[in-house]
Protein backbone atom coordinates (compact mmCIF):
# COMPACT_ATOMS: atom_id res chain seq x y z
CA UNK A 1 0.00 0.00 0.00
CA UNK A 2 1.26 3.29 -1.15
CA UNK A 3 1.93 5.88 1.53
CA UNK A 4 3.26 9.55 1.59
CA UNK A 5 6.95 9.72 1.79
CA UNK A 6 9.63 8.11 -0.95
CA UNK A 7 9.03 6.21 -3.31
CA UNK A 8 9.88 5.32 -6.87
CA UNK A 9 8.61 6.56 -10.45
CA UNK A 10 8.99 4.05 -13.05
CA UNK A 11 8.81 4.74 -16.84
CA UNK A 12 9.18 2.69 -19.80
CA UNK A 13 9.39 3.87 -23.53
CA UNK A 14 8.40 1.64 -25.90
CA UNK A 15 7.63 2.04 -29.88
CA UNK A 16 3.72 1.58 -30.02
CA UNK A 17 4.03 -1.36 -32.77
CA UNK A 18 6.74 -3.20 -30.11
CA UNK A 19 4.89 -6.88 -29.54
CA UNK A 20 5.37 -9.21 -26.68
CA UNK A 21 4.52 -12.98 -27.15
CA UNK A 22 1.92 -11.69 -30.01
CA UNK A 23 0.67 -8.67 -27.91
CA UNK A 24 1.25 -5.15 -27.99
CA UNK A 25 3.98 -4.53 -25.47
CA UNK A 26 2.17 -2.13 -24.04
CA UNK A 27 -0.69 -3.80 -23.02
CA UNK A 28 1.61 -6.83 -22.13
CA UNK A 29 3.46 -4.78 -19.43
CA UNK A 30 0.35 -3.35 -18.33
CA UNK A 31 -1.46 -6.54 -17.72
CA UNK A 32 1.47 -7.51 -15.67
CA UNK A 33 1.59 -4.63 -13.80
CA UNK A 34 -2.32 -4.87 -13.17
CA UNK A 35 -1.96 -8.32 -11.68
CA UNK A 36 1.24 -7.88 -9.86
CA UNK A 37 -0.82 -5.70 -7.29
CA UNK A 38 0.98 -2.92 -8.37
CA UNK A 39 -1.09 0.55 -7.76
CA UNK A 40 -1.94 2.31 -10.56
CA UNK A 41 -0.06 2.46 -14.15
CA UNK A 42 -0.99 4.99 -17.00
CA UNK A 43 -0.06 4.41 -20.58
CA UNK A 44 0.72 7.81 -22.57
CA UNK A 45 1.19 8.06 -26.82
CA UNK A 46 3.52 10.11 -28.29
CA UNK A 47 2.14 12.31 -31.24
CA UNK A 48 6.06 12.75 -32.80
CA UNK A 49 9.20 11.53 -31.52
CA UNK A 50 12.41 9.86 -32.73
CA UNK A 51 14.45 6.93 -30.91
CA UNK A 52 17.69 5.35 -31.43
CA UNK A 53 17.48 4.72 -35.00
CA UNK A 54 17.64 8.82 -35.81
CA UNK A 55 14.20 8.48 -37.40
CA UNK A 56 11.43 10.78 -37.03
CA UNK A 57 8.14 9.60 -36.79
CA UNK A 58 4.72 12.08 -36.29
CA UNK A 59 1.21 10.99 -36.90
CA UNK A 60 -1.72 12.33 -38.84
CA UNK A 61 -5.64 12.51 -39.11
CA UNK A 62 -4.77 9.66 -41.70
CA UNK A 63 -2.23 7.37 -40.29
CA UNK A 64 -1.16 6.75 -37.48
CA UNK A 65 2.62 5.48 -36.91
CA UNK A 66 3.14 2.37 -35.40
CA UNK A 67 6.27 3.81 -34.42
CA UNK A 68 5.43 6.08 -32.41
CA UNK A 69 6.87 6.29 -29.29
CA UNK A 70 4.78 5.04 -26.03
CA UNK A 71 5.32 5.64 -22.18
CA UNK A 72 4.21 3.87 -19.42
CA UNK A 73 4.79 5.31 -15.70
CA UNK A 74 3.63 4.04 -12.78
CA UNK A 75 4.88 4.52 -9.06
CA UNK A 76 5.58 2.01 -6.26
CA UNK A 77 8.01 1.18 -3.62
CA UNK A 78 11.47 0.33 -4.03
CA UNK A 79 10.98 -2.69 -3.13
CA UNK A 80 8.03 -3.70 -5.42
CA UNK A 81 10.27 -2.04 -8.46
CA UNK A 82 12.77 -4.18 -7.51
CA UNK A 83 10.62 -7.35 -7.46
CA UNK A 84 9.45 -6.56 -10.97
CA UNK A 85 12.19 -5.07 -13.13
CA UNK A 86 13.54 -8.15 -14.09
CA UNK A 87 10.35 -9.50 -15.71
CA UNK A 88 9.82 -6.01 -17.44
CA UNK A 89 13.13 -5.73 -18.78
CA UNK A 90 12.62 -9.14 -20.32
CA UNK A 91 9.32 -8.21 -21.84
CA UNK A 92 10.44 -4.03 -22.61
CA UNK A 93 13.35 -5.65 -25.02
CA UNK A 94 14.94 -2.62 -26.98
CA UNK A 95 12.52 -0.32 -25.20
CA UNK A 96 14.07 1.92 -22.21
CA UNK A 97 13.45 1.88 -18.90
CA UNK A 98 14.27 5.11 -16.35
CA UNK A 99 13.33 4.79 -12.80
CA UNK A 100 14.17 7.88 -10.63
CA UNK A 101 13.55 8.38 -6.37
CA UNK A 102 10.05 10.42 -5.83
CA UNK A 103 7.93 11.53 -2.98
CA UNK A 104 4.33 11.01 -2.71
CA UNK A 105 3.11 13.91 -1.16
CA UNK A 106 -0.75 12.83 -1.30
CA UNK A 107 -1.11 8.78 -1.94
CA UNK A 108 -4.32 7.91 -3.96
CA UNK A 109 -6.67 5.67 -2.78
CA UNK A 110 -5.37 3.17 -0.77
CA UNK A 111 -5.19 -0.39 -2.91
CA UNK A 112 -3.59 -3.66 -1.71
CA UNK A 113 -0.52 -4.99 -3.01
CA UNK A 114 0.37 -8.64 -3.60
CA UNK A 115 4.06 -9.43 -3.05
CA UNK A 116 4.65 -12.33 -4.94
CA UNK A 117 8.13 -13.84 -6.66
CA UNK A 118 8.31 -13.35 -10.48
CA UNK A 119 7.63 -17.28 -11.82
CA UNK A 120 10.17 -18.14 -14.54
CA UNK A 121 9.27 -20.47 -17.52
CA UNK A 122 10.12 -23.64 -16.76
CA UNK A 123 9.79 -27.06 -18.96
CA UNK A 124 6.95 -29.53 -17.79
CA UNK A 125 7.52 -32.88 -17.78
CA UNK A 126 6.22 -36.02 -15.74
CA UNK A 127 3.31 -35.04 -13.44
CA UNK A 128 1.45 -32.08 -13.41
CA UNK A 129 -2.31 -30.70 -13.14
CA UNK A 130 -4.94 -29.15 -15.46
CA UNK A 131 -7.27 -26.64 -14.21
CA UNK A 132 -10.64 -25.96 -16.12
CA UNK A 133 -12.41 -23.26 -15.76
CA UNK A 134 -16.50 -23.79 -16.59
CA UNK A 135 -18.31 -19.78 -17.01
CA UNK A 136 -20.72 -18.20 -19.47
CA UNK A 137 -20.05 -16.63 -22.19
CA UNK A 138 -22.45 -13.76 -21.44
CA UNK A 139 -20.24 -13.30 -18.16
CA UNK A 140 -17.99 -9.88 -17.52
CA UNK A 141 -15.11 -8.81 -15.61
CA UNK A 142 -15.06 -5.10 -15.19
CA UNK A 143 -16.78 -4.66 -18.69
CA UNK A 144 -15.08 -7.30 -20.79
CA UNK A 145 -15.95 -10.52 -21.52
CA UNK A 146 -14.75 -12.64 -18.44
CA UNK A 147 -12.84 -15.45 -20.27
CA UNK A 148 -10.85 -12.45 -22.43
CA UNK A 149 -10.20 -10.89 -18.54
CA UNK A 150 -9.23 -14.62 -17.32
CA UNK A 151 -6.47 -15.13 -20.64
CA UNK A 152 -4.68 -11.82 -19.62
CA UNK A 153 -4.22 -13.00 -16.13
CA UNK A 154 -2.98 -16.24 -16.56
CA UNK A 155 -1.07 -14.59 -19.42
CA UNK A 156 0.29 -12.00 -16.86
CA UNK A 157 0.71 -14.65 -14.20
CA UNK A 158 3.36 -16.48 -16.72
CA UNK A 159 0.99 -19.39 -17.14
CA UNK A 160 2.42 -21.96 -19.70
CA UNK A 161 -0.52 -21.72 -22.22
CA UNK A 162 -4.23 -21.35 -22.22
CA UNK A 163 -7.13 -22.61 -24.55
CA UNK A 164 -10.71 -21.06 -24.38
CA UNK A 165 -13.79 -23.75 -25.76
CA UNK A 166 -17.09 -22.79 -26.93
CA UNK A 167 -19.85 -25.30 -26.42
CA UNK A 168 -22.61 -25.88 -29.17
CA UNK A 169 -24.87 -27.79 -26.31
CA UNK A 170 -24.85 -28.19 -22.73
CA UNK A 171 -26.78 -26.92 -19.73
CA UNK A 172 -25.66 -25.82 -16.34
CA UNK A 173 -26.82 -25.58 -12.96
CA UNK A 174 -30.17 -23.78 -14.02
CA UNK A 175 -31.34 -26.56 -16.41
CA UNK A 176 -32.04 -24.64 -19.37
CA UNK A 177 -30.48 -26.29 -22.73
CA UNK A 178 -28.18 -24.25 -24.75
CA UNK A 179 -27.87 -24.86 -28.41
CA UNK A 180 -25.93 -23.31 -31.76
CA UNK A 181 -28.67 -22.97 -34.60
CA UNK A 182 -28.28 -21.95 -37.93
CA UNK A 183 -28.13 -18.18 -38.80
CA UNK A 184 -27.92 -17.65 -34.81
CA UNK A 185 -25.04 -17.49 -32.27
CA UNK A 186 -26.44 -18.42 -28.85
CA UNK A 187 -25.34 -15.43 -26.48
CA UNK A 188 -25.21 -17.46 -23.36
CA UNK A 189 -22.65 -20.43 -24.35
CA UNK A 190 -20.73 -22.27 -22.35
CA UNK A 191 -16.80 -21.48 -22.16
CA UNK A 192 -14.52 -24.03 -20.97
CA UNK A 193 -11.05 -22.44 -20.27
CA UNK A 194 -8.23 -25.37 -20.42
CA UNK A 195 -4.70 -24.89 -18.69
CA UNK A 196 -2.09 -27.18 -17.97
CA UNK A 197 1.20 -25.98 -15.45
CA UNK A 198 2.59 -27.34 -12.56
CA UNK A 199 0.67 -27.79 -9.44
CA UNK A 200 2.50 -24.70 -7.63
CA UNK A 201 1.55 -22.26 -9.92
CA UNK A 202 -1.97 -23.58 -10.83
CA UNK A 203 -2.62 -23.25 -6.68
CA UNK A 204 -1.55 -19.71 -6.62
CA UNK A 205 -3.38 -18.62 -9.27
CA UNK A 206 -6.70 -19.86 -7.65
CA UNK A 207 -7.28 -16.67 -5.41
CA UNK A 208 -7.73 -14.94 -8.67
CA UNK A 209 -9.77 -17.60 -10.42
CA UNK A 210 -11.82 -17.17 -7.20
CA UNK A 211 -11.75 -13.25 -6.92
CA UNK A 212 -12.79 -13.24 -10.91
CA UNK A 213 -15.15 -15.95 -11.69
CA UNK A 214 -18.99 -15.36 -9.69
CA UNK A 215 -20.61 -18.19 -11.15
CA UNK A 216 -19.22 -20.70 -12.33
CA UNK A 217 -16.82 -24.29 -12.02
CA UNK A 218 -13.39 -24.49 -11.88
CA UNK A 219 -11.73 -28.14 -11.17
CA UNK A 220 -8.13 -29.80 -11.00
CA UNK A 221 -7.25 -32.62 -12.04
CA UNK A 222 -4.04 -35.06 -12.38
CA UNK A 223 -2.55 -35.17 -16.07
CA UNK A 224 0.54 -36.59 -17.22
CA UNK A 225 2.76 -34.86 -19.83
CA UNK A 226 3.73 -36.96 -22.68
CA UNK A 227 5.32 -34.02 -25.05
CA UNK A 228 6.20 -30.56 -23.64
CA UNK A 229 8.11 -28.61 -26.00
CA UNK A 230 8.59 -24.53 -25.87
CA UNK A 231 8.33 -22.75 -28.92
CA UNK A 232 10.23 -19.81 -29.94
CA UNK A 233 7.07 -18.33 -32.05
CA UNK A 234 3.91 -18.89 -30.17
CA UNK A 235 1.22 -20.88 -32.20
CA UNK A 236 -2.01 -22.03 -30.43
CA UNK A 237 -2.50 -25.32 -31.63
CA UNK A 238 -5.89 -26.59 -32.19
CA UNK A 239 -8.88 -27.85 -29.62
CA UNK A 240 -8.31 -30.94 -31.40
CA UNK A 241 -4.67 -31.29 -31.06
CA UNK A 242 -4.59 -29.85 -27.00
CA UNK A 243 -7.70 -32.60 -26.21
CA UNK A 244 -5.33 -35.56 -27.75
CA UNK A 245 -1.61 -34.55 -26.19
CA UNK A 246 -3.04 -32.72 -22.91
CA UNK A 247 -6.02 -34.68 -21.76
Amino acid sequence: MLTAGKAVKVSIYLSAGSTHHGASTYSSVLDFLFFRGVSGATVLKGVAGFGAGHHIHSANFVEISEHLPVKIEFIETREKVDELLGKLEDMVGSGMIEVQETTIAKPAQASKTRKAPVPGHIKIEGKAKILRIYIGESDQWLGKPLYEALVRALRANDLADVTVYRGILGYGANRRVHKDRALHLSHDASIMLSVVDTEDKLQAFLPTVDKMVQEGLAVLSDVDIIKYSPRAVEISPSPVEISASKE
